[in-house]
């Protein structure tokens, strides 16, 4: 297949860590490439609340997400909403071929694919998607006003989410297979003070139940007693956290058992020039500031790596 054009660097993924990437390749004057093909942003887009990211307080993910894109565009940061469909590793160059057929190639890949909503992978979860089942508080929040909703989750995204919806909802209950909440102290206070929002510890939903339209009911498994019982509910909002997206990952770059692919300081993989930063990346912790930062870190490498390449001090 011929090659449309070659870039120095190619950002895959538009979410805080690609676009903190392209900034800093473009400051580097490299000449660089972002690829998203979905919602620029990418899951802050679509959060509430930013509280915890330095320096920046009474913001929404959305103007968040909007000062980031604003922000590397500045830099003539060239974004493309295009779909990559294959990635070959190489030896000179990596390929990148699009879902339109044109292929590209470049000397650094940055890999910023982040991660999709964990699915509980039980009865009704699929069908009711849509119709009564979520993975966005803030997205569908609105269509459940005054009823009531069954949040699934014990970490900061879910009690966040079900804070939100406790706003709306007629009465919110909270799902978690432990005794104690992973969220943080603060949020775990908010939530245990919320008066709409109650706790259902020590248990897992096992059914989402309907009318073959929307959803009706979930069926419960409490994990200490076997106990098994049913709670009617028009909506259940998912937040069991995220899988790496990792289907373009080449097969020589390494992975943990979790999907998660494995760097190094540098946030370079096994293969010479690919580098991967954000959601994608195994890491101690997922959070905003944690994503920018392996975006710098990345683009920093890359650059470092692509001018190390034209002095010819690495060999290809």
């Amino acid at each position: 297949m011929t090659v449309k054009d070659t870039y120095e660097v190619i950002i895959i993924g538009g979410g805080p860590a690609g676009l903190a990437a392209g900034l800093y390749c473009k400051r580097a004057a490299m000449k660089t490439l972002l690829f998203e093909k979905g919602l620029i942003g990418g899951q802050i887009a679509i959060s509430k609340d930013v509280e915890n990211y330095p320096g920046v307080e009474g913001i929404t993910g959305f103007e968040l997400a909007e000062k980031m894109i604003h922000h590397a565009r500045s830099f003539d940061l060239h974004v493309m909403q295009q779909e990559v469909s294959e990635i070959t590793a190489g030896t000179d160059f990596h390929s990148v071929l699009l879902g339109n057929g044109e292929m590209l190639q470049t000397v650094a890949l940055i890999l910023a694919l982040g991660g999709s909503a964990r699915k509980l992978g039980i009865p009704g979860e699929a069908e009711y998607l849509g119709t009564g089942v979520s993975y966005c508080g803030t997205c569908d929040g609105f269509f459940f006003r005054d009823k009531t909703v069954v949040v699934v989750g014990g970490g900061d995204t879910a009690v966040e989410e079900a804070l939100y919806l406790s706003r709306l909802a007629k009465k919110v209950y909270l799902v978690h297979r432990r005794n104690a909440l992973r969220a943080s102290k603060i949020l775990t206070s908010r939530l245990m003070n919320e008066p709409q929002i109650n706790v259902i510890w020590n248990t897992v939903v096992t059914e989402i139940k309907g009318n073959g339209k929307t959803v009706d009911s979930v069926s419960f498994e409490n994990y200490e007693t076997g106990e098994r019982r049913a709670l009617p509910t028009d909506g259940v909002f998912i937040f069991i956290g995220y899988a790496p997206n990792n289907q373009l990952i080449p097969p020589a770059v390494r992975i943990n058992e979790l999907g998660f692919v494995i760097t190094d300081d540098k946030c370079e993989t096994s293969v010479p020039g690919i580098f991967a930063a954000g959601d994608l990346r195994q890491k101690f912790a997922n959070q905003i500031v944690v994503a920018t930062a392996d975006g710098c870190i990345a683009a920093l490498a890359a650059a470092r790596y692509v001018e190390m390449r034209k002095a010819g001090a690495l060999s290809s």
